[in-house]
């Protein structure tokens, strides 16, 4: 049996794309993940955490908002919709986010949670991907036959240079922080490296336990500044299918020297997490008190040593062009996360049309550049801000851009009527 479609890795846009394939009559999908279950970023599900995009961002809405899949949906099932009303949220918590990804993931029938994938062949002859899975718990494999291919794996931790191999007890990535927590609290000094929201919440809420710990913290970023998310209306039109268009068709050089400057668009923190860091700070110093806290941006840290039972943190500001060191018990990299191009495409390489830095080349409609011999469609969900720009990786477009891949793989328009941005991206 073939396939129309088979998506691999269900996090929130493998399962938007399978939320919206539900409802396009006649197309076979089947989605993979060698999870036993779904989970979303668990190790930053802190209490009080919201998103940062409106529930409108969910997994349907922006291109069906009449999908059985969507928040309003889930809430109506959950019996929640009148505390929802009441709430006045337009932002909800981290948590009850996760809990509807959860409960779309556990509902769909076309997910499959405990199956890896260990190979993506072309069949040249047959005209089809062969996709060959291992069922986790029972280790039985099986072959899926598919027209498309949708990569959906997600984002690997990022850990700089001067942290590699220092993973453990004392180094942990924000991925890893929940289940670290109890540890670093207990720690007498933690240093938080890496601004944006994760960084942020991660340094408040250790700020807020520290009237119990007693902990001295430090937070260090290579921004200049510790500052706000873009998040004015027209800004957040960086986000809309529009200045997606208008971005892919920039040279790549302009792409590349284009994303890095836009980084309060994806590595700012927003308002209110400042704010409440703010507050605390200022509270904390009534009275001529002192808050055991530095916070110190334009830094970068260089090396990371052992001493005794202590880090040392070798660190240069980077206007001043000034090194110096730091002690600490502990570190939290807040650095962020990268794509990833996973081991089962290693049987595809001789087929894929990468650049010359080794990135997928990415068309429009988020078809990977392929030899003419692949007559397949093999598709990317957030591996793409290269050619795409930085809504890539942003919840609000995940639905659009499934959207997107539906309509290439059927032939049939499936995105709603786009009335398009105020904004004009470009010359005339």
């Amino acid at each position: 049996m073939t396939h129309d479609l088979v998506g691999v890795g269900l996090g929130p846009f493998g399962l938007s794309l399978a939320a919206l394939a539900d409802g396009v009559p006649e197309l076979d999908a089947v989605f993979v993940d060698q999870r036993d279950s779904f989970s979303w970023h668990p190790g930053l599900l802190i209490e009080g955490a919201t998103l940062q995009v409106p529930f409108l961002a969910d997994l349907v809405t922006l291109v069906d908002p009449t999908s059985r899949w969507s928040y309003l949906s889930y809430l109506r099932e959950q019996g929640r919709l009148f505390r929802f009303y009441f709430a006045e949220r337009f932002l909800v918590p981290r948590r009850e986010y996760d809990a509807y990804l959860r409960w779309v993931a556990h509902a769909l029938p076309s997910c499959r949670f405990g199956t890896r994938v260990d190979a993506v062949v072309w069949d040249e002859v047959g005209e089809v991907f062969r996709v060959t899975t291992t069922e986790v718990a029972s280790g039985r494999s099986e072959t899926l036959e598919a027209r498309a291919v949708v990569l959906g794996v997600g984002t690997e931790p990022v850990v700089p240079e001067a942290f590699a191999g220092a993973l453990g007890k004392q180094v942990v990535h924000v991925a890893d922080y929940l289940d670290s927590r109890p540890l670093l609290l207990d720690a007498g000094s933690v240093t938080v490296v890496g601004s944006g929201q994760s960084g942020a919440e991660v340094f408040l809420d250790l700020l807020q336990a520290q009237a119990e710990t007693g902990s001295s913290l430090r937070w260090l970023s290579r921004t200049q500044a510790f500052a706000p998310m873009e998040y004015s209306k027209l800004g957040l039109e960086h986000f809309t299918p529009d200045y997606t268009a208008y971005f892919h068709g920039l040279p790549e050089e302009t792409r590349d020297a284009l994303v890095p400057s836009q980084w309060q668009l994806y590595k700012g923190i927003s308002a209110d997490t400042i704010a409440e860091i703010y507050d605390l700070l200022y509270e904390r110093t009534v009275d001529g008190r002192t808050v055991d806290a530095e916070l110190r941006p334009g830094v970068g840290v260089t090396a990371c040593a052992t001493d005794g039972d202590r880090l040392r943190l070798t660190c240069r500001h980077l206007t001043q062009q000034r090194e110096f060191e730091v002690g600490t018990e502990a570190v939290v990299l807040a650095t962020g996360y990268a794509a990833r191009r996973p081991a089962f495409l290693e049987p595809l390489l001789d087929v894929l049309d990468l650049d010359d830095r080794g990135r997928y080349q990415v068309a429009a409609d988020y078809r990977v550049a392929t030899a003419p011999s692949v007559t397949g469609g093999l598709y990317v969900q957030n591996a793409e801000a290269h050619t795409h720009g930085v809504g890539a990786p942003d919840l609000g477009l995940g639905a659009w851009r499934a959207g997107t891949i539906l309509s290439a793989v059927t032939g049939r328009q499936l995105l709603p009527a786009h009335q398009g941005a105020f904004t004009t991206f470009g010359a005339p």
